[in-house]
């Protein structure tokens, strides 16, 4: 009878677990995760395949950990995969969605076989540890994936102000915006539930984008650098299409902008196609949807609303399988930063939109892509709202244009904005001719 090569991790991953308890004492990100004193005594978690109770057992510390082979039944809880499943995770330069064991436990595409055994909280509130030790297992068992060079910056060609905006939802808001490029067509980018318009300050910088575009991106009220909604209380945030997209309507009045075409990805995403439905009301002349479709349905997680649950962890950590890993570590980090940096219940807010809110079945159809072109990007490596999401909505739509970005994941402006310009460029020229043709 066949047996799986992987069925036995300790057989696998056994030979190098010396040379990992070697580098987890040294890796900085490790040791950052850990320096802390409200540890006072040792976790451990494991990791198996399923049908066999052969395990890696892992514990950690204050500043200390180590791995070694052992039975799963005596960790805290048990991260459990198919044997095949495992095996592509270990590999190099992973494609999708093994890049991340968050990718197999996803929400709308969580793999067969794979799940959590044990303590569901201490699973959560200690997943950037657990994370980081399969991490740094990854690289010593294959080597490290092949991330790619991002040249330094050396000038910043952002500038930033606040502007007052009267929202119908949020009350009278103090919103923070950014602006960059003299080119002239005129672009508003939307950043991700739960985060900021820093994540687009790779495309903002670049050369290309400046030439050929006027860019702008604000942090909605109650995010980033904006300042909170004086409507709801600290903890309250909600968000909605007619929120979102009033919102929206009202910076582009406020900043006088005109002709403008709209982007931005995941709930933002969701936005750009709810705008394009009702392109007159919001005042956008065309919409370029980064990781959106008509309708995400998932199971909703209370991991990022949880009074039990450090959401400043928590909610990186959610997000961060959704990246390709060969993006540059620095954007990578970035985004890990701005999710840790939001504060509590903005994420979980949004989300209100992003799972249940946002409905277009039946509404796409309408989008009149003579008046405002809607060209679709997707990132290949998003197990949350996947190409296939994407293109069958774009399918949809008369006129409406899809394109799947390789090398790219949830957050492509962010992740490598290098490799994402090509793509975005494409979609506003897009857009640009096919107004032109209409005239």
């Amino acid at each position: 009878m066949y047996e799986h090569p992987w069925s036995s991790l300790s057989e696998q991953l056994g030979p190098v677990l010396p040379e990992f308890n070697r580098v987890v004492k040294e890796d900085p990100q490790y040791l950052a995760f850990t320096d802390t004193s409200h540890m006072p005594t040792p976790v451990s978690f494991a990791i198996k395949s399923v049908g066999n109770d052969d395990a890696i057992f892992f514990t950690f510390n204050q500043v200390t950990g180590h791995a070694r082979i052992g039975t799963h039944t005596d960790a805290v809880f048990t991260l459990v995969a198919l044997p095949s499943q495992w095996q592509n995770l270990f590999q190099r330069n992973p494609v999708m969605p093994y890049q991340s064991y968050w990718a197999l436990y996803g929400q709308n595409i969580r793999q067969d076989g794979v799940e959590v055994l044990g303590d569901q909280l201490a699973f959560a509130n200690y997943a950037h540890i657990w994370r980081t030790m399969l991490d740094l297992l990854h690289d010593v068992y294959c080597g490290p994936n092949d991330v790619s060079y991002q040249p330094e910056q050396d000038e910043d060609f952002i500038t930033g102000r606040y502007i007052f905006v009267p929202t119908k939802a949020w009350g009278r808001c103090k919103i923070f915006y950014e602006a960059s490029g003299t080119g002239p067509q005129g672009i508003l980018f939307l950043h991700t539930a739960g985060s900021d318009s820093r994540q687009y300050h790779g495309v903002m910088n670049d050369p290309r984008m400046r030439h050929r575009c006027t860019m702008y991106a604000f942090d909605l009220p109650s995010h980033g650098r904006s300042f909170p909604s004086p409507v709801y209380p600290a903890g309250g945030h909600t968000n909605s299409e007619d929120a979102y997209l009033d919102c929206i309507a009202k910076v582009i009045k406020t900043l006088g902008l005109k002709k403008i075409i709209l982007c931005g990805a995941s709930m933002a995403g969701q936005a750009c196609i709810a705008a394009a439905i009702r392109a007159d009301e919001v005042g956008i002349m065309g919409s370029i949807p980064l990781q959106g479709c008509e309708r995400v349905e998932m199971y909703r997680e209370w991991y990022d609303k949880s009074p039990l649950i450090n959401s400043a962890t928590f909610n990186p950590e959610w997000v961060y399988g959704m990246m390709c890993p060969m993006a540059p570590a620095e954007n990578r980090r970035l985004l890990w930063h701005t999710y840790s940096a939001q504060a509590y219940g903005v994420y979980h807010g949004d989300l209100d939109f992003y799972f249940n809110g946002w409905d277009g079945r039946g509404r796409v159809e309408g989008i009149d892509t003579t008046r405002c072109p809607i060209f679709f990007l997707t990132g290949e490596y998003d197990w949350s709202n996947t190409p296939e999401m994407s293109e069958e909505t774009a399918r949809k739509i008369p006129g409406a244009r899809f394109k799947r970005m390789p090398a790219l994941g949830h957050f492509p402006a962010t992740e490598n904005p290098g490799l994402f310009v090509g793509h975005l460029l494409e979609a506003i020229e897009h857009i640009l001719g096919s107004l032109k043709c209409g005239e």
